[in-house]
């Protein structure tokens, strides 16, 4: 195997990628990856204007429509919001279709290995090449890269963007795998975060939030420290993780699993994205609020719900 792989990346030629979409993780992955020579596109056409101001400061290029992307890309990386994964690539499809264009299809999004394969089989059947990718981290800075595994018979080609500004690590050549690590490690990150969220949420309904810092205080000063830090910017991310926790529920279902608990976390970001700071953008969070106050924001809103 490490043969094979090391003779498609001598095939390889990456000059122009695109980048869809160009939002918080997009705009910074092409950012990225231009500064290190590469030519970076996108098709800003129906986007946000946040979006589009996002991809103007990135340096990444509107080429309008999809049939251009096709057309002017080697490589296209699908970073999207999880319920938006399936739709883009029926339009790349089509767009692949129309062109008779040949370009590599890496999606991105965290969605389950079922979901990824339908996906691939949707790109390949349009005369595209397909890799299956999961990112882990946050979007590329000067202190961290965002960790892409990449899987599948054409996911080699992707090592040639390793080291610029992203890390690119290959599983094996199965479509599926890329997609079950990002389900696996979210599962406990976003996981996690929905469960600190719930139970505090709970002792302030119950009256025992007081107690219970004091007693975490005492016995879970780790665990009482993540609660402190974070939560408070979560609202504004609760509509893209969502779609996510429902993936991993269908993802562990799909192996006997029970998916339970990331239905709960699923409900969890629906709660929250449905209060105020949900309105909020990564650029308009206020840094100065507190987990307690995002908490009684939510209870707030629970007793309203109940009422």
């Amino acid at each position: 195997m490490e043969k094979t792989r090391k003779n498609k990346e001598a095939e390889l030629s990456l000059k122009t990628i695109a980048i869809m979409s160009p939002g918080s993780m997009g705009s910074a992955v092409g950012k990225a990856i231009k500064s290190h020579g590469f030519s970076v596109i996108s098709s800003l056409e129906g986007r946000s204007k946040r979006t589009k101001q996002l991809a103007q400061a990135a340096g990444i290029e509107d080429v309008g429509n999809l049939s251009n992307l096709v057309q002017n890309s080697d490589l296209i990386l699908s970073i999207l919001v999880p319920s938006e994964a399936h739709q883009f690539a029926e339009k790349i499809s089509h767009a692949l279709k129309n062109t008779n264009s040949k370009v590599i299809f890496a999606d991105c999004n965290a969605i389950s290995p079922d979901s990824t394969r339908q996906i691939g089989n949707t790109i390949i059947s349009s005369g595209g090449d397909f890799i299956d990718g999961g990112i882990i981290g946050g979007p590329p800075s000067e202190k961290d890269s965002p960790r892409f595994y990449v899987s599948g018979p054409n996911a080699v080609q992707m090592t040639k963007l390793d080291g610029k500004g992203i890390a690119v690590k290959f599983i094996d050549e199965n479509i599926g795998s890329a997609s079950a690590m990002k389900m696996c490690y979210a599962a406990l990150t976003k996981g996690t975060s929905t469960l600190h969220i719930a139970l505090l949420a709970a002792a302030e309904m119950l009256g025992v939030s007081n107690e219970l810092e004091l007693e975490l205080e005492y016995s879970q000063r780790d665990t009482l420290n993540k609660m402190s830090t974070g939560i408070s910017r979560i609202p504004s991310n609760a509509h893209r993780w969502i779609g996510e926790m429902d993936e991993i529920a269908s993802t562990f279902k799909s192996v006997g699993v029970p998916q339970g608990f990331h239905q709960g976390a699923a409900e969890i970001y629906r709660l929250l994205n449905k209060t105020d700071f949900a309105n909020e953008t990564p650029e308009t969070i206020d840094n100065s609020r507190t987990t307690k106050q995002t908490i009684r924001e939510l209870t707030k809103f629970l007793n309203t719900e109940k009422g």
